[in-house]
């Protein structure tokens, strides 16, 4: 497809702002998938397309966490190789069959995933308390792995699941929780970029420019969250899953996959 400069312009505009909501609390998908398709990007090269694009906005995001020392380096490495390896395996399916069926698991997984944050709200533990846990890696490889295959397959959200499986499972605050996320979901788009790159289903002029808007906004998304803290993490958080609820339940089971 030809790509013009109004396309180039308003998906830039989605982007700068889905990088500030990702870099707090994830969910950034919820903006840059519809607005890519409202131009006319086909299904296959929109989650390829902004997979690259968010790939590059969240390394950006990672890069400020990392200066403020907020990542936990132990649950890093294990991370990062199943959300790949999860995200490769949701990309690949992506490119096979309909995304209708993980929509849907997604509708109901969001309300769960509400009850949690409300269950462990007053749970927060530093690093090392946390990461004494049995069980820690067979924790962070499902998380990583479960997620980063919905990652691959769908997408969006699932910075806000990367966030919450982190802040339940290991007990990490929602700061810390949210910085160490943002590995997680790097490795997801990572996987996706290779697996949607391979099949050629990646405009990379338009994908160039939306990640320079992305990381753009990662950047102030990224400062946004050190600076106010727990508070706004959890606001985000809530907003997003909430916006994410309300649009899946429409499109999956009002109005019915496209």
């Amino acid at each position: 497809m030809d790509v013009t400069l109004t396309i180039i312009l308003v998906c830039c505009s989605a982007f700068f702002l889905a990088g500030i909501i990702d870099a707090i609390a994830g969910g950034g998908g919820l903006i840059t998938v519809p607005s890519l398709l409202l131009c006319g990007v086909p299904a296959h090269f929109a989650l390829g397309t902004g997979k690259l694009a968010s790939c590059l906005g969240t390394l950006s995001a990672v890069f400020s966490f990392a200066r403020n020392r907020f990542l936990v380096t132990r649950i890093l490495p294990l991370g990062f190789l199943s959300s790949a390896l999860g995200a490769v395996f949701g990309s690949w399916s992506a490119l096979q069959i309909d995304s209708a069926l993980m929509g849907k698991i997604m509708v109901l997984m969001l309300p769960v995933g509400l009850v949690l944050m409300l269950a462990s709200g007053g749970v927060r533990l530093d690093a090392d308390e946390a990461l004494s846990e049995k069980h820690l890696w067979l924790k962070v490889c499902s998380l990583g792995a479960l997620i980063g295959a919905y990652d691959g397959f769908f997408g969006p959200g699932a910075g806000s699941f990367f966030l919450i499986g982190l802040h339940v499972l290991l007990r990490l605050d929602l700061v810390r929780a949210s910085a160490n996320s943002k590995i997680f979901n790097l490795a997801s788009n990572f996987g996706s970029v290779c697996t949607f790159g391979s099949a050629g289903t990646v405009l990379y002029t338009l994908a160039i420019p939306c990640a320079i808007a992305s990381i753009i906004g990662n950047q102030i998304g990224a400062r946004l969250a050190m600076r106010v803290g727990v508070r706004i993490v959890r606001m985000m958080l809530f907003a997003v899953l909430s916006l994410l609820l309300a649009t899946l339940v429409y499109r999956f089971f009002i109005a019915g996959p496209a």
